[in-house]
């Protein structure tokens, strides 16, 4: 279903204090701009068969999240190919596609639009949306009222609305309060469990063993073992 190719990733980052956008520009224009290469990837290739559930851990900077934006089409890498086959629905940054002028309602179409659902699918699936997210009345206020867990709420029901072929998830489990995590765990499990090929990126080990047949520890943009879940958390443990 995945298929990771001697995967690097290279970004520039800007050694100058620059303060405004036109001093920005102006140093552009000069070729005045310093930059210090860094490397968030280097030649990372694995394969992810059907039905899989992977989960890859690692210390925060390791590339773990560089590498799901990849694998979604997000970012281009600097070296190497990745390859898909099948449907992908990514569940890395809840929300982001939001308006925040907009009611609930009125970003039920927009988000899902953005992930790729026709509005006639979003209307049959609108109530479904709705009861899940439990926002009742407040569907039809603008989002800009809602707290963040609102927010979280209901980008998760609308992101978990299908069965992808492909689920990317990073760190999506920690949503709303207690009672909705439990709630968003389940249907977690229920999409892992229909065949949903999955990447899972998470600093709880405890979640990575339960929810994964198969680890990835990343660090410092290298793959540094790739085996069975216990494997993998005891040395990553031992090493932390």
């Amino acid at each position: 279903m995945i298929q990771v190719d001697n995967v690097s990733m290279r970004f520039k980052l800007a050694l100058d204090r620059i303060t405004s956008l036109k001093e920005y520009m102006t140093k552009l224009i000069k070729g005045q701009l310093q930059y210090e290469e860094f490397w968030a990837l280097r030649n990372v290739s694995f394969n992810v068969s059907k039905g899989e559930v992977v989960g890859i851990i690692g210390k925060n900077g390791a590339g773990k999240s560089t590498l799901l934006k990849i694998i979604s089409g997000i970012l281009k890498p600097t070296e190497g190919s990745v390859k898909c086959s099948g449907s992908i629905v990514p569940m890395l940054e809840l929300g982001s596609g939001f308006d925040h002028d907009l009611t609930g309602r009125e970003n039920i179409f927009l988000n899902g639009a953005i992930l790729g659902y026709s509005k006639e699918f979003l209307e049959s699936k609108y109530e479904e949306i709705l009861e899940f997210s439990e926002l009742g009345k407040f569907i039809d206020v603008p989002i800009r009222n809602y707290s963040s867990g609102m927010l979280m709420r209901l980008a998760f029901s609308i992101a978990t609305v299908v069965n992808p072929e492909i689920l990317i998830v990073d760190e999506i489990l920690a949503v709303g309060d207690a009672d909705f995590q439990e709630k968003s765990k389940a249907r977690m499990m229920e999409l892992m469990g229909g065949g949903t090929t999955v990447l899972f990126v998470s600093h709880t080990i405890e979640q990575i063993m339960e929810l994964c047949s198969r680890v990835i520890w990343l660090e410092q943009g290298n793959i540094v073992i790739d085996g069975k879940p216990d494997d993998v958390c005891s040395a990553y443990l031992q090493k932390v």
